[in-house]
């Protein structure tokens, strides 16, 4: 091969990115379409259509969520430029708005449903949910009443907390079968949040993957109990923030301590990982906390690529995260992984998961 040819080839594959998203997939969560009465959790149908524009001129295979999973866990890899739309709660915008641009688009959605809300209010009755299904969308389980899964009663053994939990996913289960002739597959965290207790049961229920709302991109290798998915609606909602987070890569990231996202002693918690360093610059890394400054970041001595990371203020509110950042040599390619934090209400937190 002419060396005048090489170069331009290298140059075109640089440039296009060729080969830097294979592997992984960029999925994003919405809730509300063209419903400016709750703007944190809506966009415009100007913002999604400019969402899906993108898509299309940037040569995206968009899947089912489903469908990613499959292929992750039997190994089979990833189109090179990969997204997937997902929709929690089912909220009547979604066939009225969302899904009519959606299948302008040709593209499939994966609909996370919490059984208890069905037809009531803003929400898909089940004959809707069945029309959407046989039109195509997936439908995701999202728990059957929509509780914070974390909490407990005061009084609340670990056993009866594990029974009450099991009880509302499996009553949502019931509930899909009886109306949309099958139990999911898919289920989706209750506003994000987890923990290895609450992962356990949700393997315990048979489900083959769950996901959060942390921000980052799902490659092969990741857990698939706790995968994360990009927020859209209100500030994230604009085509800016869309862009920047459907290029984002994966931070290879391997949290070694804590063993939990529950907020129990320390406060701010101390994040210890490993960082895979093949792909990204160590002066790069940053560390942003919602609401606070950047985070205290340092390299443990001894240990090579070994971190930690700390807010320099307690956590505050119910949920935050520790969102770390790096880009390659280049500066051009930007890789992403965010930590979750939760402080539960109510009454204790198991401090081990339950079988």
């Amino acid at each position: 091969m002419p060396w005048i040819f090489r170069l331009i080839l290298f140059a075109f594959l640089f440039l296009h990115g060729h080969s830097a998203f294979a592997g992984q997939a960029n999925v994003f969560v919405y809730h509300r379409f063209n419903d400016s009465r709750y703007p944190t959790t809506n966009i415009s149908l100007q913002d999604f259509r400019s969402h899906l524009d993108l898509l299309h001129q940037q040569k995206f295979t968009v899947l089912k969520l489903g469908e990613v999973v499959d292929r992750l866990q039997k190994e089979e890899g990833l189109p090179e430029r990969c997204a997937v739309i997902t929709v929690d709660d089912a909220y009547h915008s979604f066939l009225t708005d969302g899904w009519p641009l959606l299948k302008q688009y040709d593209y499939p959605a994966t609909l996370f449903v919490s059984t208890d809300t069905v037809g009531g209010g803003d929400y898909l009755s089940w004959q809707e949910l069945k029309v959407l299904q046989d039109e195509g969308v997936e439908i995701g389980n999202h728990s059957a009443g929509h509780p914070y899964l974390l909490d407990r009663t005061i009084a609340e053994s670990d056993a009866d907390w594990s029974a009450r939990v099991l009880a509302d996913i499996h009553r949502a289960q019931k509930s899909f079968e009886v109306h949309l002739g099958a139990p999911s597959k898919l289920f989706a965290f209750p506003y994000g949040e987890f923990s290895p207790e609450l992962v356990s049961l949700v393997k315990k229920a048979g489900f083959i993957a769950a996901f959060g709302q942390q921000s980052g991109v799902i490659t092969a290798g990741q857990g698939f109990f706790s995968l994360p998915r990009f927020p859209v609606g209100g500030g994230y909602a604009s085509l800016s923030e869309f862009r920047s987070r459907l290029f984002m890569k994966s931070l290879s990231v391997r949290i070694l301590s804590p063993n939990s996202t529950v907020i129990k002693d320390e406060n701010p918690p101390k994040l210890r990982f490993y960082l895979n360093q093949e792909d990204v610059t160590n002066s790069s890394l940053r560390c942003f906390v919602p609401g606070q400054s950047n985070c205290l970041i340092r390299q443990v001595k001894g240990e090579s690529g070994v971190y930690e990371v700390e807010a320099l203020q307690p956590i505050v509110g119910r949920r935050s995260k520790y969102t770390l950042t790096a880009s390659d040599v280049s500066g051009k390619s930007w890789y992403w992984f965010s930590q979750l934090w939760v402080r539960p209400s109510g009454g204790k937190v198991a401090d081990h998961p339950v079988p």
